[in-house]
């Protein structure tokens, strides 16, 4: 009987746009919870603090949720069908992460889930819970234990087919079904995504210090980043995917092939010089149902601000200069950075002589006093 419910559940999440299916056992991912707690003692979660306080139900699946006997894991490909790498030299545009340049994909991924989970529940009187990413559920460990494919070193799964562009998505179910044959490690002594990384984000294969990431720093990450990480983080604005572009397993990835998922043009490629002038109301306007509406205005012209100055572009220095006056600390201090990578010292003290007594913020004080 649950061979025949578990046929059902493939044909189903492959005919309602999924991509990818397996099943797993809860208690597969046991071990995965020791590795949640070295992670968290190491402080490599940085300032994400729901990791820590929600880190006793995001241990073990039964945890959130005793009643689970099996977890449904689907996958859903969001590849670009282009290599993102080549982005980094367009110096006058800013880098959005291939997953963001749609509309949010938790909703798409799981209205799909929702539709799945009522046949199940309404067909098998199974219970059901779904999650997608916001719950704490620990997806890449269930998926690897689904057969859905492998954590590479650099923490993310890699799929034979999909290579790295896969959407988690999980069904709880009560349902008791077999589980699939966990998947194997396939990375050998391949490095690339390791090496790759401009912020050295990764202590040791298969370890991950958030704290050094890219997509950490210009998404979760609230504060004034580290100028000794500034450089590394080019011209990327929002999320990071270079660890996941050089994998050699892409070779195998598809484009995505769901029109939700396909990159608003506007978000391909965007010109700094434009997103440097958003304010809030035009802010929230151009990113209306993205999830990089969630980081804010200031924090996105923050990271903004940082890829000018990066960008050894002196075209763009009047755009630095007017966001000196910003009403956002974050912003005024990354203004500042940039301007003394962009200008001569002498243009750079002309400035800061005219406007260091007038800024109360010690941050930015500190910017012009002793730019990194």
């Amino acid at each position: 009987m649950t061979r025949t419910i578990s046929h059902e559940i493939r044909e189903m999440a492959r005919a309602i746009g999924f991509d990818t299916v397996g099943i797993a056992d809860p208690d597969q991912v046991a071990d995965a919870g020791l590795r949640l707690d070295r992670f968290l003692e190491l402080g490599r979660h940085g300032d994400m603090a729901w990791m820590q306080e929600k880190a006793d139900r995001r241990r073990h699946p039964k945890a959130l949720w005793p009643e689970v006997r099996s977890v449904i894991m689907l996958g859903m490909n969001y590849g670009p069908g282009f290599n993102p790498m080549v982005q980094q030299d367009w110096r006058d545009k800013g880098i959005i992460s291939v997953y963001a340049r749609n509309r949010d994909y938790h909703d798409l991924v799981k209205s799909k889930l929702k539709a799945m989970a009522r046949h199940l529940a309404q067909n098998h009187e199974a219970g059901v819970k779904v999650f997608v990413d916001t719950a704490p559920v620990m997806e890449k460990p269930l998926a690897m234990a689904a057969g859905i494919g492998w954590a590479g070193k650099h923490t993310n799964i890699v799929s034979r087919d999909h290579g790295s562009w896969l959407f988690l998505g999980a069904i709880f179910t009560t349902l008791d079904l077999e589980p699939d044959t966990p998947h194997e490690d396939h990375c050998g002594a391949c490095r690339r995504c390791l090496d790759i990384c401009p912020t050295h984000a990764f202590p040791a294969p298969y370890q991950l210090d958030a704290r050094r990431c890219i997509s950490y720093l210009t998404i979760e990450y609230k504060g004034h980043i580290d100028p000794d990480l500034r450089h590394g983080m080019g011209n990327h604005i929002y999320g990071c995917d270079d660890c996941l572009s050089v994998c050699p397993w892409n070779k195998f990835a598809q484009k995505a092939h769901e029109v939700g998922l396909f990159p608003r043009p506007e978000n391909t490629a965007p010109d700094l010089a434009d997103l440097a002038e958003l304010d809030d109301a035009g802010f929230r306007q151009v990113f209306a149902g993205s999830p990089i509406k969630r980081t804010g205005r200031d924090r996105f012209v923050r990271n903004v601000m940082i890829a000018i100055g990066n960008s050894n572009d002196v075209a763009l220095v009047p755009t630095v200069l007017a966001r000196l006056d910003d009403s956002s600390a974050l912003v005024r201090a990354m203004a500042v950075w940039a301007l003394w990578r962009l200008e001569t010292t002498e243009a750079f003290e002309r400035e800061r002589d005219a406007r260091l007594d007038h800024e109360a913020d010690e941050a930015v004080r500190n910017e012009w006093l002793h730019p990194a």
